[in-house]
């Protein structure tokens, strides 16, 4: 596997990539990869962390599973590949942004403008075969993402995460409180977000606290 990932997350991250279950892991990528249509591209797999290095990193939003349709992954949760329709949670994203913040609804659903400003955009897991979703899950990018999570939580404080739906929440459980802001909600699905999400000011809190620590705020 091509591990293109930023220069301080390589270092962070190297003792995960050197143990047992990685090394399992990307025997089973690569041979997903040589024999079906995955997703994203082999190149965009780390490409949240080669857009959000670890030393610029202000906020961590976390997906579970890369979209699994045609040409929508692109390596960052709920992003899409430039000129691709907004999947329905992305839309509902963008609406909570436009309502919170003031700002206009985006032309584009590629979220490559969130990370260069600081945002990791996690997925639980990094690979998906097209149009069978979860089907790379319990394969072990879930231990890697922990790790993740994980070693932002013991190494940096004055983050902001976004904890959208239980799964979320429970990945993230990880975090202080009391030297982070932790914002959470519903999941911004369509089967949900009318239970919480919408209203719950997430980007504007998020930038109040930013302000408040002494770190630029998220053009959202």
């Amino acid at each position: 596997m091509d591990v293109r990932i930023a220069e301080d997350w390589k270092k962070i991250l190297q003792s995960e990539f050197d143990k047992p279950y990685f090394e399992e892991l990307t025997s089973f990528v690569k041979s997903e990869y040589a024999s079906s249509t995955v997703f994203p591209k082999g190149k965009n797999i780390f490409r949240a962390f080669d857009k959000c290095p670890f030393d610029s990193l202000k906020v961590v939003i976390i997906g579970q599973d890369p979209y699994h349709g045609e040409n929508q992954a692109n390596g960052l949760c709920f992003s899409v590949n430039e000129g691709v329709p907004f999947p329905p949670s992305l839309q509902n994203i963008f609406k909570e942004v436009c309502s919170d913040t003031g700002a206009a609804m985006p032309t584009s659903g590629e979220l490559d403008r969130w990370a260069e400003q600081g945002v990791l955009l996690l997925n639980a897991v990094l690979t998906v075969r097209a149009h069978q979703p979860a089907s790379h899950a319990g394969r072990g990018w879930e231990i890697f993402t922990d790790a993740v999570v994980r070693a932002i939580a013991e190494r940096k404080e004055g983050v902001v995460y976004m904890l959208w739906g239980s799964y979320a929440q429970k990945k993230g459980a990880i975090a202080d409180p009391s030297k982070n802001l932790i914002l959470k909600s519903v999941h911004p699905s369509p089967l949900s977000s009318y239970r919480g999400f919408f209203g719950s000011r997430h980007f504007s809190q998020a930038n109040t606290y930013l302000r408040s620590i002494g770190k630029p705020e998220i053009i959202w």
